[in-house]
């Protein structure tokens, strides 16, 4: 089923679904919050939308949520994010200007990498400056950007202080390493 609602939101994250094309085994809600496990506090988790990308790559809703988190495992990068975040994400997939929100994001399950210069990058490159992070929290949008400045571009040698992501980009952010 996909839901009329969120389907502009969740259609989206196609993109990030693209590893996951071709997918054969079908996906429950049961085992999506097995996948899901540990990405988010449980809470949080336990009371999310679970969108889960199907063999065209678009996504779909399993179960609609109650609590304003939508929880999904798009690809390699598992993450929970709030409604705010949502939007802030569907600009930066759709290459729109960012809206006026202020979102957080939950990855505890870390990522595959991603560039820290370049939004659009897909894949490691000499001059995109590719980084892999572990568990962490991001804090996005525009309501971030007083924070911005308070924190290095650079990706810190201590993995284990905040930087800003995307730097001299709409979709500058706040990253938060989490030990």
């Amino acid at each position: 089923m996909t839901c009329p609602k969120l389907y502009a939101t969740a259609g989206a994250f196609a993109l990030l679904a693209s590893s996951a094309l071709g997918q054969t085994t079908e996906v429950t809600v049961g085992s999506l919050m097995d996948r899901l496990d540990g990405v988010a506090p449980a809470a949080v988790l336990a009371n999310s939308t679970l969108l889960s990308p199907t063999e065209s790559g678009e996504m779909q809703v399993l179960r609609e949520g109650t609590n304003g988190w939508t929880c999904m495992y798009p690809g390699t990068n598992p993450m929970c994010a709030d409604g705010g975040a949502m939007s802030f994400l569907q600009a930066w997939m759709m290459n729109e200007g960012p809206p006026d929100t202020l979102g957080f994001v939950y990855m505890l399950l870390g990522d595959e990498g991603a560039s820290n210069t370049d939004p659009y990058a897909e894949s490691e490159a000499a001059d995109n400056n590719w980084v892999v992070t572990g568990p962490q929290v991001m804090l996005l949008g525009s309501g971030a950007k007083p924070l911005l400045d308070s924190y290095p571009t650079e990706v810190p040698e201590d993995s284990g202080q905040p930087w800003v992501m995307w730097p001299g980009t709409p979709y500058a952010h706040l990253m938060m390493p989490i030990d």
